[in-house]
C-alpha cells in the first residue's frame, strides 16, 4: 500500500511540475501552444544589430525555435504592452514558452502566458508589465496610477507633448 501511495505522489509531482498551460481566450483561430526556444533580440536576428543584453529592455524580443523559426511574442494582459519585460531576464537563454498561437486571416501571433527556463526551471507567469513599470516609476503596483500606466507614463507624456493629441496621434483629444 505504501508503495502505491509513493508512486501516486511521485506521479502527481511530475504532473504538477509540467502541467502549466495557457488560458484560452475564445479567439477564432487560437490554439494552445508550447515549444522550446532561445530568447533573442529580434533586430539582432534580422539585421545583425546586437547590443549587449538584448538592448536591456529597449528592444523587441522574440523566440528562436530550433528549426530557425523566429516567433514574435506579444502580450495582451495590458493595452499596448509587449512581452519584452517578461522575457528580458531570459535574454540568450533557452526556455519553454507556453501560450496561444493565433492565426486569423493570414496573421499569426504567439501570446506568451508562461515561461520556464531550461533545463529545470520553474514556470513563471508572463505578467510582469505593470509590476516592472511601477518599480521603474516609484509607485505601488496595485495603485490606480500603475493600473492606468498609459495615462501616467513619462514616455507617453513626452510623445503627447512633442506630437500633440492623444497618444501622439494628431487630432485626437484626451478624454
Amino acid at each position: 500500500m505504501m508503495r502505491i501511495i509513493i508512486t501516486m505522489c511521485a506521479a502527481l509531482a511530475l504532473t504538477v511540475g509540467s502541467a502549466q498551460a495557457a488560458d484560452e481566450w475564445g479567439i477564432e483561430g487560437e490554439k494552445k501552444d508550447r515549444f522550446e526556444a532561445k530568447v533573442v533580440d529580434v533586430l539582432c536576428e534580422l539585421a545583425g544589430d546586437c547590443p549587449a543584453e538584448c538592448g536591456k529592455g529597449t528592444r523587441q524580443l522574440g523566440l528562436l525555435k530550433d528549426d530557425g523559426t523566429l516567433v514574435l511574442a506579444i502580450k495582451n494582459n495590458f493595452p499596448f504592452t509587449g512581452a519584452t519585460r517578461d522575457l528580458q531576464h531570459f535574454c540568450g537563454q533557452r526556455v519553454v514558452a507556453d501560450g496561444l498561437s493565433i492565426e486569423n486571416r493570414g496573421s499569426k501571433f504567439f501570446t506568451v502566458q508562461f515561461v520556464k527556463p531550461l533545463p529545470e526551471g520553474k514556470w513563471q507567469r508572463a505578467n510582469r508589465w505593470v509590476e516592472t513599470w511601477a518599480e521603474e516609476n516609484g509607485v505601488a503596483a496595485d495603485s490606480k496610477k500603475a493600473q492606468r500606466w498609459f495615462r501616467n507614463d513619462p514616455t507617453v507624456a513626452e510623445i503627447q507633448k512633442r506630437e500633440g493629441g492623444l497618444l501622439g496621434i494628431p487630432g485626437l483629444k484626451a478624454e
